[in-house]
């Protein structure tokens, strides 16, 4: 399949899912992006257009932030860290968005993680 299109699928998966998925500031949408090198976590409120906490493997709390990459392990840890951010804030409970990605692999770890530390989904 060519790149063009995996990549128009993808953006439709997204929009389908962005349709159905929003957050409030009682449940904010987990959103979770994977670039080539790196894991983004933010737990946004979409009535007001806010970030309410995020984690990732660039931010300067995370540790040992060279040593990791956009791989199942590393997944793993930025789930407990973006849980541990978002209870911090006072975040218990919330809605996930895979952001267009199939949940398995990665993904699928980064929510067990996640799920683990105390989150609900």
């Amino acid at each position: 399949m060519r790149t063009e299109q995996k990549h128009k699928l993808q953006q439709l998966r997204r929009w389908r899912i962005r349709k159905k998925v929003l957050g409030s500031a009682d449940r904010p949408r987990m959103s979770v992006c994977f670039s080539s090198r790196n894991i983004h976590v933010q737990f946004i409120d979409d009535g007001a257009g806010r970030t309410l906490a995020a984690a990732s493997t660039v931010s300067k709390a995370t540790p040992d932030r060279d040593k990791l990459a956009a791989n199942a392990k590393s997944a793993q840890l930025i789930g407990k860290l973006a849980a541990e951010a978002a209870i911090a804030k006072g975040i218990k409970s919330v809605v996930f968005d895979r952001g267009g990605l199939k949940y398995h692999g990665k993904v699928k770890a980064l929510a067990d993680a996640a799920r683990e530390a105390g989150l609900q989904f």
